[in-house]
């Protein structure tokens, strides 16, 4: 398992840990501190009726919400990610998710050198392959390199592992798979929009998240490593981007982890 980042340090609390060397004792382990409230321009419309609620209320009614969007064919998604996915230092380029690196969009493809379409919730663990719907969703579909979305196959999120080709800082093990840190926080809120928004009510899969690796259908794991990731990496400005551009070009709908990271924590 990798060290602790150095963020998740500065939010371990120097009083307990100073009491604890007082008393001769070992401080116990801390988790994160759970996301603050956030307030966004879309409450009072588009999460009018999320509003106030907390655990399976707060899931349903998001998942009400979420459910209304324009889908996507899987050839249109090779364009979408050209936006949503730009690198916001060279517009010509994209930035791909799991190695870091900024490649020319037009370097789409299944070659070595190419970026491809990740599935973020990989297709096994839901069966929907790549027709409209889940297996076109650009809420977690994102661009990487070609060898390293084999690397991460179809394996469950967790820490630990060893660094590969082209990894940017990504982890990997026989059965797990850790992004680098600075896009922790977007791969945990990709799953659990997806286990929001797909809840087999429209002849697709009741995706759900769950605390196993290696996990039977349709679920995907870690959950307590997710929810950790989530309050240690929050959503950034290029995050916050994606959503928006998904929203207004795209799909017309939004991922609600974006907006209100706290509400991980409200349903889970």
């Amino acid at each position: 398992m990798p060290a602790t980042s150095p963020r998740h340090r500065r939010w371990t609390s120097v009083a307990l840990t100073t009491a604890a060397l007082l008393a001769g004792l070992t401080a116990p382990a801390l988790t994160a501190a759970p996301a603050a409230a956030t307030t966004t321009a879309y409450d009072d419309t588009y999460y009018a009726a999320a509003l106030g609620k907390t655990g399976p209320a707060l899931k349903s009614a998001l998942h009400g919400i979420i459910s209304n969007q324009t889908k996507l064919s899987y050839s249109a998604v090779w364009d979408a990610l050209k936006v949503t996915d730009q690198d916001p230092a060279n517009n010509n380029n994209v930035k791909l998710l799991y190695s870091g690196i900024s490649r020319s969009k037009s370097l789409n493809g299944g070659s070595t050198g190419n970026w491809n379409r990740e599935h973020v919730w990989a297709q096994s663990h839901g069966d929907f392959g790549t027709s409209a719907g889940p297996g076109t969703d650009l809420h977690h579909l994102r661009a990487e390199d070609v060898q390293v979305n084999s690397t991460r196959g179809n394996k469950d999120f967790d820490n630990g592992g060893s660094s590969f080709t082209n990894s940017g800082g990504s982890l990997t093990d026989s059965n797990s798979f850790e992004p680098r840190d600075a896009v922790k926080g977007d791969v945990a809120r990709m799953i659990l929009y997806m286990a929001v928004r797909y809840e087999g009510d429209d002849g697709r899969p009741d995706l759900e998240a769950n605390d196993s690796i290696n996990g039977s259908v349709p679920y995907h794991g870690r959950l307590s490593v997710l929810k950790q990731w989530n309050d240690e990496d929050p959503p950034d400005a290029v995050e916050q981007r994606r959503n928006d551009v998904i929203h207004s070009s795209y799909q017309g709908n939004r991922n609600p982890f974006v907006d209100h990271p706290e509400w991980v924590e409200s349903i889970w």
